[in-house]
């Protein structure tokens, strides 16, 4: 078991490599030259469309924008008919892993690292085509997809990579079945750990080793399980996790490479003990107070939360309870952040249910509820392209991301319509985004289609 646990790691270490070599070759490869004419602009901040225009993709980068810009004799020109041209969608809360697979999947003899790596691939090429051209994964198996999407071999997003959860023992990312026992008092792994799901790390040593490890795959940020969560079958909603020591010290090895700890928690006295040890992103928060609220805004700490859809029926009993509280205060904290302008940032949190997927343009038009269209445009574009970029130089990919302006990457969709005015047109991707395009290169285009039914 030793001995292939540690082919897979090396293999794992090659795909990752492998994957930033061809990440870079591709950022230098020229690939042309595609001319959007006749396109109205949202530029991932602005309130309003711009007038009809002209925008110059070469290569994986936007050229040039306005009436006078002109293409070479070569290029592709796309007529817009007056339709928006937009920043690709950004989800900053997904798991490609856990997403794909049931509950009963995950505990299934039968998996495998490539059935589990099989149909997170199919899950990731969805994604892309529902229009989300970057995402962060925030923990469980990523390395290998992650190096397939970026090599080609798989089709899907761009992929910022936590690697596996870091848990305490009995904590959120303790994924073990009752009979498997303590690796530290045992020695032998959980399946979970095997997997690549989670690191189970009990004091500041295994801890830093946790981090390290997965720093030394191609982590571009860690994620820290700080609190007590709703899938989770040990820890109930109120516990906090970890000490301030443990914490402590992944946001110092963190730090050491340049990136950042983002924690799960939702309970004001998790949260202050991370923000105490030096955390700068929070994921959920749905039980947060007022007070704590504005010592996120004063520390500079990000939020990044979810539109929360009820519980369905099927759900687990165990489940809905502890989803109760957390639905019941959404509102309240999304109100309050708002206000006093806490760093927001959006994610879906897909977990163990694949049916749901398909819903994730869905969430988008639910932040209406705190925000106007324009803003909630802004939170799912440049705002969360603003979180990624605290990963620094441990970003796997060079550029700027999240507007349309020169010099920034080319992820964009060509939508029916005016969002700003009709958010509900994201959740309806399949017919109202035309044109997808992540680094330049257009995987969806169904734009004379639409064009001759209009």
């Amino acid at each position: 078991m030793k001995s292939l646990a540690a082919l897979r790691a090396l293999v794992l270490l090659v795909c990752t490599v492998g994957g930033l070599i061809a990440t870079a070759g591709a950022e230098e490869a020229s690939r042309g030259e595609i001319l959007f004419d006749n396109v109205r602009v949202f530029d991932g901040t602005s309130t309003q469309l711009s007038e009809p225009t002209r925008v110059l993709v070469r290569g994986n980068r936007i050229a040039a924008i306005g009436d006078g810009v002109a293409a070479g004799p070569e290029a592709q020109v796309i007529e817009s008919y007056g339709y928006t041209l937009m920043p690709g969608l950004i989800d900053m809360h997904v798991h490609l892993t856990f997403g794909a697979l049931s509950m009963a999947d995950l505990q299934s003899p039968d998996l495998t690292p490539e059935k589990a790596e099989a149909a997170a691939a199919r899950e990731a090429e969805a994604m892309l085509l529902r229009g989300f051209t970057a995402v962060r994964d925030v923990g469980g198996p990523i390395f290998s997809l992650k190096a397939g999407i970026d090599q080609g071999r798989y089709i899907g997003p761009r992929v910022w990579p936590s690697g596996a959860t870091i848990s305490q023992t009995g904590g959120h990312g303790d994924f073990r079945s009752p009979e498997e026992r303590s690796r530290r008092f045992f020695g032998k792994p959980s399946r979970a750990e095997l997997m690549g799901a989670t690191f189970i790390a009990d004091g500041r040593d295994e801890v830093l080793t946790a981090v390290r490890e997965n720093l030394r795959f191609g982590a571009s940020q860690i994620k820290l399980m700080a609190g007590g969560g709703t899938s989770s079958a040990y820890d109930p909603i109120d516990v906090t996790q970890y000490t301030f020591d443990e914490i402590r010290a992944a946001v110092e090895a963190a730090e050491d490479w340049g990136t950042y700890v983002t924690v799960h928690a939702y309970t004001p006295r998790a949260i202050r003990r991370a923000v105490d040890a030096g955390v700068r992103v929070i994921e959920h928060g749905q039980l947060l107070d007022e007070d704590t609220l504005r010592l996120l805004a004063e520390e500079g700490v990000w939020l990044s939360t979810q539109t929360l859809r009820p519980s369905t029926p099927d759900m687990d009993p165990q489940r809905k309870a502890k989803r109760a509280p957390i639905i019941e205060n959404q509102s309240r904290v999304w109100t309050m952040a708002r206000d006093l302008g806490v760093k927001l940032a959006w994610g879906t949190d897909f977990l163990f249910e694949p049916d749901l997927n398909h819903e994730q343009n869905v969430h988008i038009p639910l932040l209406t509820e705190w925000l106007s269209p324009a803003e909630a445009l802004k939170l799912v574009t440049h705002d969360n392209a603003q979180l990624l970029a605290l990963s620094g130089l441990r970003s796997p990919y060079s550029g700027t991301l999240g507007v349309v302006q020169e010099d920034a990457l080319a992820d964009l969709l060509l939508v029916r319509g005016n969002p700003i005015e009709e958010l509900e047109l994201l959740a309806d991707p399949e017919r109202n985004f035309l044109i997808i395009m992540k680094d330049g290169e257009i995987y969806k285009n169904t734009l004379d289609h639409a064009a001759a039914s209009d």
